[in-house]
């Protein structure tokens, strides 16, 4: 009777959310997946996951078993890393979230250049523009932009950014630049809902200059806001670390710059461990060492 290869299984399927997804992660059969979890629920005599055609989800005893699993298999991998030595390689999955486009320009470059240097660590990687929890969905680690909430998880800053109002030069010198939030009203608004579906613009510190804007253009995407502001449409208002290849290539110009409000950290938050798994502890280091380098992350 192999529990933990069972609970192995029964964690792969209950974050995977699917048997089929399961058996293509821990590369075996459907029916070696099946079969495990099966035997899992007879042994604790509970059902653990409900199934229907369309989705697998687990019970209120298999969530309060799904954290108890994933607490127990990263201490059994703690206990063999460390008997292994502190100069083990690296291996394993790495799962982590970050913002999307800040994943794409930062996290993922950093994340292939690791998985070059360690070749039997695999990367999954979560890109989206919302808040993710790291014990729900299985996560290892994420890069948070803005002010923490109290939690449990250990976090490491590794850089800043701030909200910031650009056009380009072309559209500046047809329209002029505009000198205060206000005067945002005689021009063409390009608003981006990616992050926030508001049409509200904060200025100053703490954000509390307002101005709900009314834009000529608003997009659910900051990469077709930016386009569109490079192409000399209007004013668009993101995140510094989104533009800073088009403001330093001169395809964008700030504007409002004594209006800015002040910078948001950015860090990397994993769930806190006694030692940590040496893939993470090596990983870690590794992104938040590229990102304190990065000199378009200082503000």
């Amino acid at each position: 009777m192999d529990r933990f290869h069972w609970m192995s299984v029964f964690v792969a399927v209950a974050e995977e959310e699917g048997f089929a997804g399961a058996a293509r992660r821990l590369k075996l059969s459907p029916p070696a997946v099946t079969r495990a979890v099966a035997a899992l629920e007879e042994n604790l005599g509970v059902r653990l996951l409900n199934r229907t055609t369309r989705y697998v989800r687990v019970t209120e005893a298999g969530a309060r078993y799904l954290d108890d699993a994933r607490r127990i298999l990263a201490a059994v991998e703690e206990a063999e890393e460390t008997a292994a030595g502190i100069n083990a390689e690296p291996r394993g999955l790495i799962r982590l979230t970050a913002p999307m486009l800040f994943g794409r320009l930062y996290v993922m470059p950093a994340a292939l250049d690791f998985l070059r240097q360690y070749p039997q660590v695999e990367v999954e990687a979560l890109l989206q523009d919302r808040v993710v929890n790291l014990m729900e969905e299985g996560l290892d680690a994420a890069v948070r932009i803005g002010h923490l909430p109290d939690s449990s998880l250990r976090a490491i800053k590794v850089g800043e950014v701030r909200r910031v109002t650009c056009a380009s030069p072309d559209y500046l010198a047809r329209h002029g630049e505009p000198e205060t939030p206000e005067a945002l009203g005689g021009h063409a608004v390009i608003a981006s809902t990616a992050a926030s579906s508001t049409l509200e613009w904060k200025f100053g510190p703490g954000g509390g200059h307002r101005l709900r804007v009314r834009p000529r253009l608003a997009v659910s995407s900051n990469d077709v806001a930016i386009d569109a502001a490079c192409g000399g449409f209007g004013v668009t208002r993101v995140m510094s670390y989104q533009v800073a290849e088009a403001l330093a290539a001169g395809k964008l110009k700030r504007v409002l710059v004594p209006y800015e409000s002040e910078p948001l950290p950015i860090h990397i938050v994993h769930a806190e461990s006694r030692h940590g798994s040496t893939r993470m502890r090596r990983f870690i280091d590794f992104l938040a060492e590229r990102l304190r380098a990065d000199p378009r992350l200082t503000g």
